[in-house]
């Protein structure tokens, strides 16, 4: 028993030494609900506000964080025990000037496809083409079945100025985890 438990505390220090490292403030897996957005959304914008960060930087984190939990909630093929909310795990730090957004859910292998599609035409965009999509659609796009409107990734595109890096990673023969990270630079604000 013992051994367990020095090889877990080593484990949890050896986690902590790479979180501190890698400037992760905030680690979350579960559910993501709105009281969950919410928090997240608060602590960090308390801890912006502590560090002095720009006004117009804690806007575009703080809108970033929206878009991306509420991508995760809407999006994930995870559900949990209470029916349509979505599952995943949720990361924000910040490294040097940039801070940064990791999202990383369960998605059907069926929906990959659009997705990719849809992150290629966002990510390769130029900011005037962003903004007309943006307001295209606005005007003519339809709400989903679970409440979106095509708008979250034209919006963390627009937001971040960076392009959106992701990955699938195969889980199974129907599900792939899809990792999701946004950055937002301090200095190009």
């Amino acid at each position: 028993m013992a051994l367990l438990k020095v090889n877990f505390i080593k484990s949890s220090l050896t986690l902590y030494d790479e979180m501190i490292s890698n400037g992760i403030s905030l680690v979350y897996f579960g559910e993501f609900n709105h009281q969950v957005t919410k928090m997240f959304t608060s602590m960090s914008e308390s801890e912006m506000e502590r560090n002095s960060e720009q006004r117009m930087t804690r806007r575009r984190v703080y809108h970033t964080m929206i878009e991306t939990l509420q991508n995760l909630n809407k999006h994930s093929d995870e559900l949990s025990d209470k029916g349509n909310v979505g599952r995943g795990l949720f990361f924000i730090g910040k490294k040097d000037k940039v801070y940064y957004i990791i999202t990383t859910n369960r998605i059907k292998k069926a929906k990959i496809p659009s997705l990719r599609a849809a992150i290629e035409v966002v990510s390769h965009s130029s900011r005037a083409e962003l903004n007309q999509m943006y307001k295209d659609q606005l005007k003519e796009g339809e709400i989903s079945k679970k409440g979106g409107a095509g708008l979250g990734l034209i919006d963390i595109a627009r937001k971040t100025k960076q392009n959106i890096d992701y990955e699938f990673l195969p889980l199974d023969d129907e599900y792939y985890y899809f990792i999701f990270k946004v950055e937002i630079d301090t200095e190009k604000v």
